[in-house]
């Protein structure tokens, strides 16, 4: 089986350091962005299997990040998580309504990421 890209977006260094490292031992390769804009270079036509972002983040945060992703035709159908210290019920629906398939609440246990990162990616 080909290995999995995942993209993983979050302003924070430490989080993108330890889910990076998780889903890097899971035998997934990881590409990590700092904020949206990053994201978005970062989806040049490359193979991009699953994009992970908080929504929270400077200059464009997580639900314009995925507004913008929607327009790519080639990143589109890519499912999307949310990996969030958000827990309000509104910013959920209106990442569900624009199609984000997953929401993990920060802070999250390692099988909980790897369990809902492996559903998605099945």
């Amino acid at each position: 089986m080909a290995e999995k890209t995942v993209l993983l977006v979050d302003d924070s260094a430490a989080l993108r350091l330890i889910a990076g490292q998780l889903l890097t031992e899971a035998g997934y390769q990881v590409l990590e962005a700092d904020d949206g804009n990053t994201a978005l270079q970062l989806l040049d036509g490359r193979k991009i299997d699953l994009i992970i972002t908080d929504v929270y983040m400077p200059e464009l945060d997580g639900l314009a990040l995925i507004r913008q992703i929607k327009t790519l035709n080639n990143y589109r159908f890519t499912p999307i998580m949310l990996l969030t210290r958000e827990a309000a019920e509104g910013p959920k629906l209106q990442a569900q309504l624009l199609g984000a398939k997953a929401w993990i609440v920060k802070p999250f246990s390692a099988p909980q990421l790897l369990q809902a990162v492996g559903k998605i990616l099945c």
